[in-house]
């Protein structure tokens, strides 16, 4: 009796294990021979699917220096969003990073537009996940809003994926230590999606690790913490500051470009591609303009090439 009841709880513990390791379903939607995904090194750019609500903000009506050729766009208009994936293209830019805010927000109605837009364009979308970097969502808030990601975007054709799964990259604050981790990790337990976690204080000592590191800290030219990503950003001007954090500078963009090129890591994060409030952008303004229709920081990043053996 005795020796039946050990086997059973073996057999119990056994299929426990399993369940817990076990692919979640969206996994078997994906079929990994026909998923054309980029390989590394990835070029990634921030992108912000935010306008026009972003346009007038903090009493300005309109939260820029700079205006793009574009004009002031919405991020809903179908022949707008070509325009830019063709820009990012051009620039071998492989995944957009946009900004969700979560379920129901506007960020998230205008995903599956820049979804269908990406389709055989050779560009992939991942989401770029706020609202930890200004709360602590618990457990089951993160799960909840994994799940959805994973089930409802991350089997799209056009969602970046790695070995199969959804890709994530999280914006933390300054004050997210590892229980923010913690929290992530129980949350990602059964969805598997693939977390790249914007560093947190003592971030390399903690237990829980997520897939990659990033950093988002436009007002430095640069970003390399050695934890899978190096970041450039072109410039750094918010738009109720009356002096730029970090001037634009196209010669020195083209030098971080070739460093970002050199550094061999795996994710070659762009800051950013069309964030105009804080004077990050590298989509094409009157300002630095080009023969090429494009503008001076694409054209460099064109010129470069993909970095891509």
């Amino acid at each position: 009796m005795w020796v039946l009841c050990f086997r059973l709880a073996g057999v119990a513990l056994i299929a426990l294990i399993i369940s817990q390791h076990a692919p979640p379903a969206y996994r078997a939607l994906v079929d990994p021979s026909t998923d054309k995904q980029p390989g590394f090194p990835v070029r990634v750019a921030a992108y912000y699917p935010w306008y026009p609500e972003s346009w007038s903000q903090q009493g300005e009506d309109r939260f820029s220096h700079y205006t793009p050729n574009a004009g002031y766009y919405r991020s809903d208009d179908g022949a707008r969003i070509a325009e830019q994936i063709a820009a990012m293209r051009y620039g071998y830019v492989d995944v957009a990073l946009t900004s969700w805010w979560g379920q129901g927000h506007y960020t998230d109605r205008r995903l599956p537009i820049l979804l269908t837009a990406a389709a055989g364009s050779w560009l992939h979308i991942a989401t770029y996940y706020e609202k930890e970097g200004y709360g602590d969502p618990t457990v089951g808030e993160l799960h909840n809003d994994l799940q959805y990601l994973a089930s409802r975007y991350g089997t799209d054709s056009s969602f970046y994926r790695i070995d199969g799964r959804p890709v994530v990259f999280v914006w933390t604050d300054m004050f997210d230590g590892c229980a923010t981790l913690t929290r992530w990790r129980e949350a990602n337990r059964d969805v598997g999606v693939y977390i790249v976690m914007k560093v947190v204080l003592g971030f390399r000592l903690c237990l829980d690790q997520p897939d990659a590191w990033h950093q988002y800290g436009p007002a430095t030219p640069t970003n390399d913490w050695g934890g899978g990503t190096y970041a450039i950003s072109p410039g750094f001007w918010k738009a109720n500051e009356a002096e730029p954090r970090l001037e634009r500078d196209v010669a020195r963009w083209t030098d971080d470009i070739a460093a970002m090129l050199a550094s061999g890591e795996q994710f070659q994060l762009i800051t950013s591609f069309n964030e105009w409030g804080e004077g990050t952008a590298i989509e094409s303004a009157p300002e630095w303009a080009t023969a090429s229709g494009f503008g001076a920081y694409l054209d460099a990043l064109h010129a470069a090439g993909s970095g891509r053996p």
